[in-house]
């Protein structure tokens, strides 16, 4: 995704938008918008993380889990694929393990997980 517009848009991000030949389903700017709205949301859910950690102390996985199950709510504003690497991309900014995100097939979710985690 090279144009005049300076923001890099990572292979992980590219991934969630691309076909098995690699090539995007959406218009590059949509991407582009699109990992936009998912960096600004993974940042802006690291402080509610740490918050949710120190006043309930349960484990780094089950609020990560947790917050992947509201992201992947129909009302969330988010696509399946993006809620994973949202969810990814919030561990890697709080340098916690990511834990495995239930794919499709398992019950409550509604779409596959990525192949590629957030970076």
């Amino acid at each position: 995704m090279e144009d005049e517009n300076q923001i890099w848009v990572p292979p992980s991000f590219i991934a969630v938008f691309s076909d098995a030949r690699q090539r995007l389903r959406e218009p590059s700017e949509v991407v582009r918008q699109r990992y936009e709205l998912c960096e600004d949301l993974a940042n802006q859910l690291v402080e509610h993380a740490q918050l949710l950690y120190h006043a309930q102390a349960p484990s780094e996985s089950g609020i990560l889990l947790s917050l992947h199950a509201g992201l992947r709510s129909p009302d969330a504003g988010v696509s399946p694929g993006e809620a994973d690497w949202v969810v990814s991309r919030l561990a890697e900014l709080l340098n916690w393990d990511c834990p495995a995100l239930p794919a499709a097939t398992d019950p409550g979710a509604t779409e596959a997980a990525p192949d590629s985690p957030a970076g």
